[in-house]
């Protein structure tokens, strides 16, 4: 889909990913003890993604739109839903937290394709791929440290220093062909920033599952758990690589 598809379907797969992570996302919410209005949150998500897009000029401007809308009516929604329990601020901040979650970053996910084409997302996940493969055979081989027990026990210092190895030189080299223009010394930085913040969304979501007390976002993709368990990396590293791109 990266390489071949073209934008519009593009951006369709980007929406039914967009839709399976909400609802593995309002499922760690209920397992938190905190409810969340149906469907609103959804659509607000999907429009948020779409406001990225580039097939209707106008369209593009409008996230501030779709981000205000949002917040009225999902506080509306929550304001309908409240009964008299002490989760009206958990439940609130819930609800409006997939725009910022999902909706951000696979949005930036959907620029960066329009913008710098197949090669310009590839190099971010491809990016963040090695760096996950490097910290897990690195971790294997030399992991002594702990880097956060509490979230993610197997996780080592040593594995995340293979990780950085190898993702900074990834995007630093390959960037050569796929972010032509772009100084190889910027790409290392870039590089490094996608694979720490890669880390830290990793983390991000094994805290939501430990604090949920389950163990994957869900069971749809046999032996590998859900979207979330896929992308949650990503979801952090997304948006640094877009504002660099974009402004940097």
């Amino acid at each position: 889909m990266v390489w071949m598809a073209p934008p519009l379907l593009f951006l369709l797969v980007a929406e039914v990913l967009v839709v399976f992570a909400c609802r593995e996302y309002e499922g760690l919410a209920r397992a938190s003890g905190l409810s969340t209005p149906p469907l609103v949150p959804v659509a607000a998500t999907m429009l948020t993604v779409a406001s990225f897009a580039s097939l209707t000029p106008g369209f593009a401007s409008l996230l501030d739109l779709v981000l205000m809308t949002a917040l009225v009516a999902v506080g509306a929604m929550t304001l309908l839903q409240w009964q008299g329990g002490r989760d009206a601020v958990g439940a609130t901040a819930a609800a409006l937290f997939p725009l910022l979650y999902l909706g951000l970053p696979i949005g930036a996910m959907v620029a960066v394709r329009d913008a710098r084409g197949p090669q310009g997302l590839f190099l971010l996940m491809l990016t963040v791929f090695s760096s996950d493969t490097a910290q897990y055979y690195t971790g294997r081989a030399f992991g002594r440290t702990p880097l956060a027990p509490v979230i993610s026990p197997k996780k080592t210092i040593e594995g995340a220093i293979g990780g950085f190895f190898c993702g900074a030189a990834v995007l630093a080299l390959v960037g050569h062909w796929w972010l032509p223009g772009v100084p190889i010394a910027l790409r290392a930085l870039l590089g490094v920033a996608v694979v720490a913040l890669g880390i830290a969304g990793d983390l991000f979501e094994s805290m939501l599952k430990r604090s949920a007390g389950v163990k994957d976002s869900s069971a749809l993709i046999p032996g590998h758990g859900g979207i979330l368990d896929r992308i949650d990396a990503l979801l952090f590293a997304a948006p640094i690589y877009y504002v660099v791109l974009r402004y940097v």
